[in-house]
């Protein structure tokens, strides 16, 4: 990819990620909610629109290396060497330098908090599993742990329908 650096558009991608990660947070926190209400009829459209807008922020942030790469070639000389971010614009004026390191550092806290809610709810989806699997464990000891054959293959369980009465 032999893109020339030019700083508006490095702006404009910055600032393109950043929407897409603050839309992507969006869908995300009503995809956990509509999970902690079980509410199932959007969860396939919800979860193709965060695929969708993942792709079209793989699509910037390539487009984002390839204008960092000019500007490293730049900046640094063809040496094929990668720096760290704040290495490259340091050496931008300061306007240049101060607005670019403010829009990455924003990306930045938005990914980390992505991250960290994402990891939550995902600690509480493993938890919900956990405590489903050995309520089904405790009132169905037949259907749990494994089962084998005599010649040490697993043997498969029979998939039976099970119904819960949630009227007591």
């Amino acid at each position: 990819m032999n893109t020339m650096w030019d700083y508006r558009r490095c702006v404009q991608v910055f600032s393109q990620e950043l929407a897409l990660l603050k839309k992507i947070s969006s869908v995300q926190d009503s995809v956990r909610h509509a999970v902690l209400a079980r509410e199932w009829t959007d969860f396939d459209w919800k979860m193709a629109e965060i695929n969708q807008l993942g792709m079209e922020l793989g699509v910037l942030e390539q487009e984002r290396a390839g204008l960092f790469a000019a500007l490293t070639g730049e900046l640094m000389g063809n040496s094929g060497q990668a720096a760290p971010f704040y290495t490259i614009v340091s050496r931008l004026p300061e306007e240049e330098r101060r607005a670019l390191s403010d829009l990455f550092r924003t990306i930045k806290m938005e990914t980390i908090k992505m991250r960290a809610v994402n990891e939550s709810f995902l600690n509480y989806l493993n938890e919900a599993k956990t405590m489903a699997a050995a309520y089904l464990e405790a009132l169905f000891p037949a259907r749990g742990g494994k089962l084998y054959t005599r010649k040490g293959g697993q043997a498969a369980q029979e998939l039976k329908s099970m119904v819960f009465n949630r009227h007591i």
